[in-house]
């Protein structure tokens, strides 16, 4: 695809980063040498125009590793700008990012999911006179990566994906993904399937367009836990694509910055619509702005149309969002929650999302997200 293709040098570096367990990034100063420095007082960074205000300190975070590669970007040229700050994101998984959150062991958390009621409920015992609420951060596609030697190019539609991930279809020259792609040497070979060991957020997600776009063929829940028997599971998104990258004959899903930074050819989704959509930054926007805000107060989640037949838009998304509480968050760190939020929400931090592979927040949902994080207290 053009745009990864034009966007794989970045990539690569941003998966170079990539670490098991806590990555913790150490705090370095800015290249600036105007006299001008970041850090703490609200003074602004010259070198990179981000306003540190009064953050200082460590301030823990972890969740969702579908935004793994736009956070390690975010945090490194944070910390450039704001002396003596130390963001430590770790990249588990959603579900144990609110967990950790509702612990109050994180300052924020990340997930692909907007909190369920129950999780609310818990917030509050954390969010002091408030409550855990959604501020979409990251969106971009959930690509369906595949390995078949011979194979570059390969189209597959929601009934099409829905079987072959219930073990339904077994072999790459099946009549029905033969259809898709006609004229390809499909081999008979078995299908390798994988998907994600713990609770995620993709998992989630894919589960919800696949029970939107394929409600014959895949009659399990969205939740975030695998729900299909079979298949193989590997740990993140970051372990899926690893396996796809070295099994011949396999298929997983995972965001698009995996796909670029290891050279994992994507399938093409069918919609219906008049041609086969790619998994783009773009096109995944194209997606994204039809949706619709769901949540009240400010909770700000979304509401996505995973059944969208729109010219170029990419159906499967995600949007991850960052877990806050609206009230009573931690004094300690919430100077540096605003202002480190406030970064990746702002116009510099949006930006290098298409460049890493991901899809801005559409800017009528994005100014709302940047007037929450100013009212956090």
């Amino acid at each position: 695809m053009k745009l990864q293709r034009k966007n794989l040098l970045r990539a690569t570096a941003l998966g170079a980063l990539a670490v098991s367990g806590a990555l913790v990034l150490t705090a370095c100063g800015s290249d600036d040498n105007s006299g001008t420095t970041g850090g703490n007082g609200g003074k602004t960074s010259a070198a990179s125009n981000i306003k540190c205000d009064d953050a200082k300190g460590q301030l823990p975070a972890s969740g969702s590793s579908a935004q793994k590669n736009a956070m390690d970007l975010w945090a490194k040229n944070y910390m450039a700008g704001c002396s003596g700050v130390e963001i430590n994101y770790k990249s588990s998984s959603s579900g144990e990012g609110i967990v950790a959150f509702n612990q109050g062991t994180v300052g924020f958390a990340g997930s692909d999911s907007a909190l369920k009621p129950e999780e609310v409920a818990d917030s509050k015992k954390i969010c002091k006179g408030g409550q855990g609420i959604n501020l979409p951060m990251v969106g971009g596609p959930i690509a369906i990566g595949f390995h078949l030697e011979g194979v570059d190019s390969l189209t597959l539609d929601a009934p099409t994906l829905a079987k072959i991930f219930d073990g339904k279809i077994k072999k790459w020259n099946d009549e029905a993904i033969a259809k898709l792609n006609t004229g390809a040497k499909l081999p008979d070979k078995p299908i390798q399937a994988f998907h994600r060991s713990e609770d995620s957020g993709t998992t989630q997600n894919l589960g919800k367009y696949l029970g939107a776009a394929a409600p014959s063929d895949w009659k399990y829940e969205a939740e975030k836990k695998w729900p299909a028997p079979g298949g193989q599971a590997a740990s993140g998104s970051s372990g899926v694509a690893a396996q796809v990258k070295q099994v011949d004959g396999s298929i997983g899903y995972f965001e698009l910055s995996y796909a670029t930074s290891q050279s994992i050819s994507t399938v093409d989704i069918d919609t219906g619509g008049s041609a086969p959509v790619k998994a783009t930054s773009e096109n995944a926007s194209k997606a994204i702005a039809a949706a619709k805000i769901k949540g009240t107060g400010k909770d700000l989640a979304l509401d996505l149309d995973y059944t969208t037949k729109a010219e170029g838009a990419y159906p499967i998304v995600l949007v991850t969002y960052e877990i806050v509480c609206d009230k009573g968050n931690k004094p300690e760190t919430l100077s540096t929650v605003k202002s480190f939020l406030n970064y990746t929400a702002g116009d510099d931090g949006q930006k290098l999302l298409t460049e890493a592979g991901y899809a801005p927040i559409p800017a009528e949902i994005n100014s709302k997200v940047r007037e929450t994080i100013a009212s956090l207290s």
